[in-house]
């Protein structure tokens, strides 16, 4: 795939690589500037106009300019993709294999929580939350239920960022270790409580909340401040408080 070819060649390319389940679609430069600068192994990069994208690094990411220049292939990506991203450019890279994550989920001492969601439904909220998971320095995200957090849509709403943490699926009895502090209306006020660097924060999907196994295998019920009559919060926007509330490793910032 990282031969010089025609644009009708590297489409061609493309179109066999995006079959493969163990790559995975960037979608945007912002996507692809993360993807580079958290070690993933890119394997193709296309562009309508690979120098408007060369131009792109240059202003905003030079750290990772030299790589996009040498990866970037020109391709008509309207016949590759169903939505082009306003910025023109869209990649595959090697999605993390899961023995590997795994291991950095289950070591310990850890230093930073493990944020836990609990069967959600929205892709773009779960980006949301690997994007904030990323930017507090949190160990991973985890999720339950049937969504794949590696879905293109997650991808694309964390900006690429699933590469700067660990990002996995689990089922109940596979939970990484540590004491399990589920967001729950019923809970303590979070405010009354240090969360430990060692915690899984489990939040619940965002019509249905915390599952009744997982509230039932929690080691504390944790709420968060809101004011009556106000049903919720944006799952991300949780996520956010009690990472904030965390405090979140100082070099992360």
């Amino acid at each position: 795939m990282s031969e010089y070819g025609s644009p009708e060649e590297i489409a061609r390319q493309w179109q066999e690589a995006a079959e493969r389940q163990d790559l995975v679609l960037l979608d945007g430069f912002h996507a692809l500037k993360h993807a580079l600068r958290f070690g993933a192994d890119v394997r193709l990069v296309v562009a309508d106009e690979p120098e408007a994208v060369r131009g792109l690094a240059h202003e905003l990411a030079e750290d990772v300019e030299a790589d996009v220049a040498r990866l970037v292939r020109r391709a008509p990506l309207k016949a590759l993709l169903a939505r082009v991203h306003p910025t023109g450019v869209a990649a595959l890279a090697v999605r993390p294999g899961r023995s590997e994550g795994r291991a950095r989920l289950d070591a310990r001492p850890r230093t930073a929580p493990i944020v836990l969601l609990d069967n959600p439904r929205n892709l773009g909220n779960v980006g949301a939350v690997v994007r904030l998971a990323a930017g507090f320095g949190a160990t991973g995200v985890v999720t339950r239920g049937d969504l794949d957090p590696w879905h293109p849509n997650v991808v694309r709403a964390g900006a690429g960022l699933h590469y700067a943490t660990t990002v996995d699926r689990v089922e109940l009895g596979t939970l990484p270790p540590g004491p399990l502090y589920a967001l729950d209306p019923e809970g303590e006020d979070i405010r009354a409580l240090t969360l430990p660097d060692e915690a899984l924060l489990a939040f619940g999907s965002e019509r249905h909340g915390i599952s009744p196994e997982l509230r039932a295998r929690a080691d504390h019920l944790v709420s968060l401040p809101m004011r009556p009559q106000v049903s919720s919060y944006n799952l991300a926007t949780s996520v956010a408080m009690a990472l904030f509330h965390w405090g979140g490793p100082k070099e992360a910032f």
